[in-house]
């Protein structure tokens, strides 16, 4: 079996599972049951100050 992860519009998800689901396709909800787990993954995004993007300036 294959995995596959579409992006949907809002007002059309609804259409675009009950196709997939007529066609037998399984679909899994997103969970983050694991929310210590979550929280420590998204503690490890770091943020960057005006200074620190100053290098950046003139190199595009």
């Amino acid at each position: 079996m294959e995995k596959l992860v579409i992006n949907i519009p809002e007002r059309k998800s609804t259409l675009v599972k009950q196709i997939l689901k007529g066609l037998g396709v399984i679909i899994q909800q997103e969970t983050h049951s694991n929310i210590s787990a979550y929280k420590q993954k998204i503690a490890k995004i770091s943020t960057w100050s005006d200074d620190d993007l100053k290098i950046f300036e003139g190199i595009v």
